[in-house]
């Protein structure tokens, strides 16, 4: 305590306790508390089975850090958790799968794009694969979904037929390598980029 604590503190009061308070642990990781962070997670987020296991994971790992405990030990009740949320139709990678290819589509990801970002999500190549052949057989005949997908980006980013004329040749190199890097193919980049300006849809 300073010379100003001491002489600021009022006439016949105790001085104050300066020691640090403990800080308490918090309660031990149950089956109870893993149900409860599953369904807070899963009210807020659209999730894969991997995503769910991750979070309950993230959550053990930083409750046992804090009470001193060993993590692994909650690896079985964490798989159980995770196994009642598929078994509630809460979760389920099928579902998870297809709307986020429905989103990332809109948004004009490419195939290989979809795949990635799927795959960093922890859904298999297999359920990706299927969702993207589920996608085909329910476009309208005709559709080429890649094209549509190019299309879509590009006008997104104001690519080739969505600059303004004066500008688009000078950006033609710029446009036709953000195609390639969104994951299009460089024949399908390029004949998106050299489209008449009424052409696209």
């Amino acid at each position: 305590m300073t010379l100003r604590n001491v002489a600021s503190r009022a006439p016949g009061k105790p001085p104050a306790d300066d020691r640090p308070a403990e800080i308490k642990p918090p309660p031990p990781v149950t089956p109870a508390y893993l149900e409860r962070a599953a369904l807070h997670y899963l009210e807020r987020y659209s999730a894969s089975v991997a995503m769910l296991r991750q979070t309950l994971k993230r959550r053990v790992d930083k409750r046992c850090r804090l009470r001193g405990e060993e993590a692994g030990a909650f690896a079985e009740a964490i798989e159980a958790t995770v196994a009642r949320a598929v078994a509630a139709g809460l979760v389920d990678d099928a579902r998870f799968t297809a709307g986020r290819l429905a989103a990332l589509r809109r948004r004009g990801a490419s195939a290989r794009a979809v795949s990635a970002k799927l795959a960093a999500k922890g859904v298999s190549r297999a359920q990706v694969e299927t969702a993207m052949e589920e996608e085909r057989e329910a476009a309208d005949a005709g559709t080429d979904l890649e094209e549509a997908a190019a299309r879509a980006y590009a006008k997104r980013r104001r690519l080739g037929p969505w600059r303004r004329p004066e500008t688009r040749e000078a950006y033609r190199e710029r446009d036709l390598a953000a195609m390639a890097r969104a994951g299009f193919g460089y024949g399908l980049g390029r004949r998106i980029i050299e489209e008449a300006p009424d052409d696209p849809a």
